[in-house]
């Protein structure tokens, strides 16, 4: 056989490697890689538990919604004893924009506080105006001034008049602690790296898990972070989509209950489907959590040293977008009902965890200055609100479950390990309870 002869069978079996590869499902285009030797991550949908009874979008996502755009940047260096301000770092920032150009075409928000031992910047704004007016953005608890300076210099950037010939902003930044794995005195999200998440927003799949705000973050016990997914009404009810996306950072092993099963507390117990409990989670000498090495301590006043993860307060954001036609005021009702969606994963909203939630709409446009009196709205019914309402209960709880099966095992600073939730173990639960 020629040389060109070899050249040509091997442009060919490129080409059809392209094409398999093209050929992949989109699901797929979202799926977190796992670590060495651990099972491959699966959102629950293609774990074959479905949850509730409206069917998801096509990227059951929050960017089904159309014209919303996700953006993350995930910050993994280092390994080994906490050194303040330098590392381990496991930390991030998600973005999400509402619409292209949300400054002069605002989107009408609403939002809910579920219990507020958290923060998320820039609230009283909207509960005054009833809108929303730049990106969102999440990222860690002390990390919230400078991913603000973040945002601020973005829209600054594309709208030159802010604070000159234009309004100031008051920029909305959501944040959960993520200090349990990643050195948090550091601040090492700078507003560089928000530039980036917000230059390289896109719709489309959502990467999940590990990624952005989620990277270090720890949710009833298991590794947590960046969750997501979506409702979409049939034409009877309107055929409108409610998206959601949240990070997960909050609730307690034993209180985790999935697809109705109390999947926490029969996790770890002994004789427990697919053999003896894993291992707890262990710190740098090998030894669990709690019997060596001081750790600072939590919001709910427990030393993180004395517990394990599975045992922390934590806090969870909820953001929820929707192209239905709704005010403010629906957009807080329905902001509150994501509440629900978290109780049916065992959320208590405990003393110490931070749950806010926040709403916005694109089925109207708020103009930035009108040039007459009045505009026109269009605006939903308040009876014609329960589908919207049953479908964020829904695509709230499955985001949570997501965030979930969508994260991976995670060793963070001082070597505290956080185990994702086994796949194969938790279909076996659910496959036994059912």
């Amino acid at each position: 056989m020629g040389l060109s002869q070899h050249v040509r069978v091997s442009d060919i079996l490129f080409t059809l490697i392209i094409l398999f590869l093209s050929a992949s499902p989109v699901e797929g285009a979202d799926r977190s890689p796992p670590r060495s030797g651990e099972e491959p991550r699966l959102r629950v949908r293609d774990l074959g538990i479905l949850i509730g009874g409206y069917q998801p979008g096509p990227l059951n996502a929050i960017t089904d919604v159309a014209g919303v755009k996700v953006g993350h940047v995930t910050l993994i260096r280092g390994e080994g004893p906490l050194r303040p301000g330098e590392g381990p770092v496991r930390t991030g920032v998600t973005v999400i924009i509402p619409r292209e150009d949300v400054w002069h075409k605002k989107v009408q928000a609403g939002a809910f506080v579920l219990n507020g031992t958290g923060e998320m910047t820039g609230l009283a704004w909207v509960a005054e105006s009833g809108f929303l007016e730049y990106p969102i953005a999440l990222t860690n608890t002390l990390n919230v001034p400078r991913v603000a300076n973040g945002v601020m210099s973005w829209m600054i950037k594309r709208y030159p008049g802010i604070g000159i010939s234009d309004d100031t902003l008051t920029p909305v930044i959501a944040e959960c602690d993520d200090s349990r794995l990643n050195d948090s005195q550091g601040r090492h999200v700078s507003e560089q790296d928000v530039l980036t998440a917000l230059e390289g927003a896109t719709g489309g799949p959502v990467t999940e898990g590990n990624v952005g705000a989620g990277t270090g973050m720890v949710s009833y016990g298991f590794k947590g972070g960046i969750g997501t997914s979506s409702r979409r009404l049939s034409k009877e009810d309107g055929a409108y989509t409610v998206g959601v996306l949240v990070n997960a950072n909050h609730g307690r092993r034993e209180e985790l209950v999935i697809a109705g099963v109390p999947v926490g507390r029969l996790y770890d117990r002994e004789g427990a489907p697919l053999g003896s409990a894993p291992p707890a989670p262990t710190d740098r000498e090998g030894a669990p959590l709690g019997s060596a090495t001081p750790v600072p301590t939590e919001r709910e006043g427990a030393s993180l040293g004395s517990v394990s993860p599975a045992g922390a307060g934590g806090s969870i954001i909820v953001i929820i977008a929707t192209d239905a036609p709704l005010d403010g005021r629906q957009l807080g009702r329905l902001a509150k009902r994501a509440a629900l969606g978290l109780a049916r994963t065992g959320a208590t909203a405990r003393h110490g965890s931070g749950d806010f939630m926040l709403a916005f709409s694109t089925g109207n446009t708020i103009p930035h200055y009108p040039k007459d009196r009045t505009f026109v709205m269009t605006h939903l019914a308040d009876t014609h609100l329960n589908p919207l309402i049953s479908a964020t209960v829904e695509a709230t709880e499955e985001a949570v479950l997501n965030a979930l099966t969508m994260a991976s095992t995670m060793v963070g600073r001082d070597g505290h390990r956080v185990e994702a939730i086994s796949l194969s173990r938790l279909q076996a639960l659910l496959s036994i309870k059912r």
